[in-house]
């Protein structure tokens, strides 16, 4: 087992008080090839200079399990101070949170173990009594894995518990150098590596910048572990300028030029070209076009967008007269030939607009939804579901073909005629499932999209987010964030049809489907969870407990709720009271306005003349 080692990079700590200057905190960069530490030094000819040798004594066993010598590395930081492992798969993550807790000492059990099991029991809660069987081994030890597989309440959780101390140590992916600010005493690279590409130096800046707690540490540690192999590349990587971090900008900077044109010329701001791009130099779009599109101007940017959104169908090109008194008809013109026309918006731009719809994607949800007019299969929600399906996630979705055969084979024929009707038939699935080759094409994100509305048509069915990740052997992170992202869209589309007459039929089935995508809980649960504060967990406390309406909740006494439901602090408990009361409020007010429209006398009323 691991022998107690000199820990070789500890530094003394001094506290500093809330009133005093936090200097900036040093971060020490090191690489661990083999069991040697080499210190990042860019002065040294070959870019790192010897520190140390690793001082261990692994058991057989051990140096099996750990040939990165990562319980050596970890156990002289924690549990008295924290430390991030960036690991490249999410897999990954969980594989090496459990290794790590094979070899800790019984020890780390005592480390502020009440709380442990309070956190436990909160991960049950919010989870409907289920409790990941890696997390239950790893965070009595005080360790626990984090990435985009669990869902946002657990990573909530998990972020406080390791904020606070409780948990020390973190094995997690490279989402969490980009978004969470999560510091750590001490971070490791597990390899140079991000799911099978090799590291960016924008990504190693990102990771390594967690190392180092302002106003708690004086100094930061990151260690790169790494092979030989992988040395010359690392170096390199180390030593190179970092890449224009704006790259993965531009494309949702265009998205905002098209849309800002789209409500320019909706709302008759500016018309055509001169008057656009007089406008577009006044505004921030102008100057961050400098630093984000280097090699177009901004004229030739907005040449190109009127181009594209008149190509999409978005605008229109209203014909004009050239000095010379003959008619352009619309062809492709050179940039200054565009002074020549003025846009006004059609009828897809404006519901394009006001549904919020990625414009890469409209015309294809029109076409979409005009074809689900032929044969709407109402039988069940399965047909809204793929309707309302996100086209950005179904590009990333890789089925798994023997549970989709499977999937499909539970269907009613009623439901498997919506994948004919969409062009996927029984026949591909099955092949596909069999492994046998197809020579007829389909379209892959077709394909993918009706996976995915499988997916949320079985949530929706169930409302349990764990029996559905485990029947699709999907993350039930990944799961979560599909179901936010289908009510979303599902809203958008929602508003894309009120624009659209052609499509009056959707309005009020999406209404309610928006509304079962939104809460994904059992019907007589919706009400309940319009109430701030109160989620699908609470919600079931306080339908069992027999507030079963809003207006049961609107007045109920906030004492008697605290005695009757448990976990429920009287702040929550007088929350809940006082916004189902606001709740119900609103809603007599509006059916008051209601009734008063339809008393009153219409202006267009036919006078009476006296003869």
């Amino acid at each position: 087992m691991l022998k107690t080692c000199k820990n070789s990079f500890k530094q003394n700590i001094t506290p500093v008080s809330s009133d005093q200057y936090v200097p900036e905190v040093e971060l020490k960069e090191y690489l661990k090839i083999n069991d040697t530490i080499y210190k990042v030094d860019s002065k040294a000819e070959a870019g790192m200079t010897f520190s140390h040798l690793l001082n261990y004594k692994y058991s057989d066993t051990l140096k099996k399990m750990d040939p990165d010598h990562l319980v050596a590395l970890v156990t002289e930081v924690i549990p008295n101070y924290s430390c991030l492992v960036f690991c490249p798969t999410k897999k990954n993550c969980e594989n090496v949170a459990e290794m790590i807790c094979k070899f800790l000492s019984k020890e780390y059990l005592k480390h502020r173990e009440k709380e442990k099991q309070e956190m436990i029991k909160n991960l049950k809660n919010i989870s409907n009594g289920n409790l990941c069987p890696v997390l239950k081994r790893t965070i009595p030890l005080g360790v626990a894995y984090h990435h985009s597989g669990l869902t946002s309440d657990e990573r909530k959780l998990l972020e406080e518990a390791y904020s606070t101390g409780v948990l020390c140590l973190l094995t997690c992916t490279s989402t969490l150098a980009a978004g969470v600010n999560l510091p750590a005493r001490r971070v490791i690279l597990r390899a140079p590596y991000v799911a099978k590409e090799f590291l960016k130096r924008n990504q190693y800046k990102q990771m390594i910048g967690r190392a180092g707690r302002a106003g708690i540490d004086s100094v930061g540690e990151s260690i790169l572990i790494l092979q030989e192999k992988d040395k010359q590349q690392v170096l390199e990587l180390i030593s190179r300028p970092l890449e224009n971090c704006y790259s993965h900008l531009v494309q949702e900077f265009t998205k905002g030029i098209q849309t800002l044109f789209l409500s320019l010329i909706g709302l008759k701001i500016a018309t055509n070209l001169g008057d656009i791009y007089h406008f577009m130099s006044g505004t921030f779009f102008g100057v961050q076009q400098k630093f984000l599109l280097k090699e177009k101007s901004l004229w030739e940017i907005t040449v190109e967008s009127l181009r594209y959104l008149t190509e999409k169908g978005l605008l229109q090109k209203n014909t004009i007269f050239t000095e010379k008194g003959h008619t352009q008809k619309d062809a492709i013109y050179k940039p200054e030939e565009w002074f020549q026309f003025s846009f006004h918006i059609t009828k897809l731009g404006q519901a394009s607009f006001k549904g919020t719809i990625d414009l890469a994607y409209c015309d294809i949800l029109y076409r979409d939804l005009k074809k689900g007019l032929e044969g709407l299969v109402l039988e069940s929600l399965l047909h809204l579901v793929y309707l309302t399906t996100p086209y950005d996630m179904a590009s990333q979705c890789d089925p798994d073909w023997m549970i989709f055969f499977r999937q499909f084979n539970q269907l009613s024929p009623a439901e498997q005629n919506v994948a004919a009707l969409i062009g996927v038939s029984e026949n591909y699935i099955g092949k596909k499932a069999s492994g046998q080759a197809i020579k007829k094409k389909v379209d892959k994100d077709i394909v993918n999209r009706l996976y995915l509305s499988f997916v949320l048509y079985t949530l929706l069915k169930e409302t349990n987010i764990w029996s559905v990740s485990e029947k699709f052997n999907m993350p039930r992170g990944y799961i979560q964030s599909l179901l936010t992202a289908a009510a979303t869209f599902s809203s958008c589309v929602l508003h894309f049809c009120e624009e659209l007459e052609e499509f009056w039929v959707y309005r009020a089935l999406l209404v309610e489907l928006t509304k079962k995508l939104t809460y994904c809980v059992r019907a007589e649960l919706v009400p309940l969870m319009e109430v701030t504060g109160v989620l699908e967990g609470r919600a079931k406390q306080l339908y069992n407990a027999g507030y079963k309406s809003l207006t049961h909740l609107a007045n109920a006494d906030p004492e008697v709720l605290i005695r009757t439901i448990d976990h429920l602090s009287r702040h929550q408990a007088k929350q809940i009271v006082s916004s189902a009361k606001m709740l119900l409020h609103e809603k007599a007010e509006a059916l008051q306005e209601e009734v008063e429209e339809l008393l009153r006398l219409p202006s267009d009323f036919p006078s009476i003349e006296k003869a």
